[in-house]
């Protein structure tokens, strides 16, 4: 894997072991609710056991905005996106640049649709999905079919 160039600001780096700077993003208990729906924060070893299984299964980068690592997106081969911005950095439209940049992405590899999992709670990533052309499909699944 490459790293992706979304634009001048924003650049996706392929995943490589860095715990030290991804854990601070799963240290924060509300993003650990939005993203897994968990009250409690990640450990060490749940970090890495989430990224190998991601990187293992997907497409897996980490978000580099204007030059900080700032959170992480994964296309599964599922066709499952799954996204984490740390909080300092969320409304900033980076989370959306990426989805989109993953909707791209999706294309190349073939893929005729992506979905997402968003907690019934989690307006603000429901409300971003929709804005790229996801639609609901089910209580908690969003689906963006994608033109070949």
């Amino acid at each position: 894997m490459e790293e992706r160039i979304i634009d001048r600001e924003l650049v996706l780096v392929p995943y490589y072991p860095n715990e030290e700077v991804a854990l601070a993003w799963y240290q924060d208990p509300d993003v650990c609710k939005q993203v897994d729906n968990i009250d409690h924060v990640y450990t060490p070893e749940l970090l890495r056991q989430m990224y190998d299984f991601l990187s293992a299964n997907g497409y897996c980068y980490y978000i580099k905005y204007k030059g900080v690592l700032v959170g992480d997106v994964t296309l599964r081969h599922n066709g499952e996106v799954c996204i984490v911005v740390s909080k300092a950095y969320q409304n900033r439209h980076i989370g959306r640049r990426c989805v989109l940049d993953m909707l791209k992405l999706a294309k190349e590899q073939g893929m005729d649709a992506v979905k997402a999992n968003i907690y019934s709670f989690n307006t603000q990533s429901q409300n971003m999905f929709l804005s790229v052309g996801f639609e609901k499909t089910a209580e908690e699944w969003y689906c963006c079919k994608l033109d070949q």
